[in-house]
């Protein structure tokens, strides 16, 4: 036999041999697409969210390790490695970038790519945050939910107020850092002075810069606490509500995370499911659609966790107007 025609003989018979293989076995053999998260925290503390996030994967098809891969990148508390991590993902060839940790990743994944669709889940206003044209059609590379959990200032101030009975003096704890810091705190700004209340800013840039800060709270005389949406107080609920707890500052939080560890009272978005809308309109682009073409999704239910052990424990009487307002109260 000739080489020629042993090689087409052999060539013919491998085609042939690879439509019998069952389909999940041809399946391996194509490139799965690569799904990566770029995240400024950590792993440990966003774990229920990462299965949020696969949760609403799942519900579009796609499972890690059967038609997708999933390649994380955390900053473990340092924002400043998101860029490099941004590039990183680039280089392994993500299909979609997931940017689930606030502002500054959506920003540092927009930065990084204008083909790569991104999906983010954040905060803020993604319109005052440069990160698309409009809600209603984004435009470019990038789509996302948004909690808007920084228009919630007014809200609770007012049950804050609603359990102290009385005028009071506020403190509202703010990362510097955050560029959606100065906006937060105009909100807090307008909504103490329409209800005629004082209140004082205090800061924590770092993990080492909450515990000092509740005692500049203590020291400004305080008698309550905000605690303004941020990643860096988001992965440590149990030192908040422990530090709360130390110094007798009833505080409310934008997480029911914080309320579950201890809090007094939790007043904003479920981020579970903010995750789970992320898997599903990343599941959408990779079955096709532009990022340019999907609505900014935003929430529509905010959800108050009231923990009456922690309200004992701090000495109030929760008002029974209060209670009956609360989607739960923890006993």
């Amino acid at each position: 036999m000739k080489r020629r025609e042993f090689i087409t003989l052999i060539g013919g018979a491998a085609a042939v041999s690879s439509l019998l293989w069952p389909p999940a076995a041809r399946a391996q053999q194509a490139a799965m697409p690569v799904v990566g998260i770029l995240h400024p925290g950590s792993p440990e503390a966003n774990a229920k969210y990462v299965a949020s996030l696969r949760k609403g994967l799942a519900e579009a098809g796609y499972v890690e390790g059967r038609n997708i891969a999933i390649e994380y990148r955390w900053g473990h508390g340092d924002g400043s490695r998101l860029p490099e991590l941004a590039s990183d993902l680039i280089s392994r060839r993500a299909a979609v970038i997931v940017a689930p940790g606030g502002v500054t990743a959506a920003l540092a994944a927009k930065a990084a790519t204008t083909t790569i669709p991104i999906v983010f889940v954040i905060g803020a206003d993604p319109v005052q945050a440069g990160l698309v044209a409009s809600l209603n059609r984004p435009g470019g590379n990038v789509t996302g939910i948004s909690s808007m959990n920084t228009g919630l200032a007014a809200k609770q101030l007012g049950l804050l107020r609603q359990l102290l009975g009385r005028d009071a003096r506020f403190a509202v704890l703010v990362n510097p850092g955050n560029p959606q810091a100065p906006s937060a705190l105009a909100e807090v700004q307008a909504a103490a002075s329409a209800m005629g209340q004082h209140f004082e800013a205090v800061t924590a840039a770092t993990y080492r810069d909450i515990s000092p800060a509740f005692g500049e709270a203590v020291q400004k005389r305080a008698d309550a606490l905000l605690i303004i949406a941020d990643l860096l107080f988001a992965s440590r609920p149990v030192q908040l509500a422990t530090l709360a707890a130390r110094h007798a500052l009833p505080a409310i939080y934008a997480l029911r995370e914080f309320a579950d560890a201890g809090g007094l009272m939790s007043y904003g978005s479920n981020f579970t499911e903010l995750f789970r809308q992320a898997g599903t309109y990343v599941g959408r682009i990779l079955k096709g659609e532009k990022p340019a073409d999907l609505p900014i999704l935003q929430a529509t239910k905010f959800e108050l966790v009231v923990n009456l052990q922690t309200a004992e424990a701090l000495g109030f009487e929760v008002p029974a107007t209060l209670l009956a307002t609360a989607d739960e109260v923890i006993e």
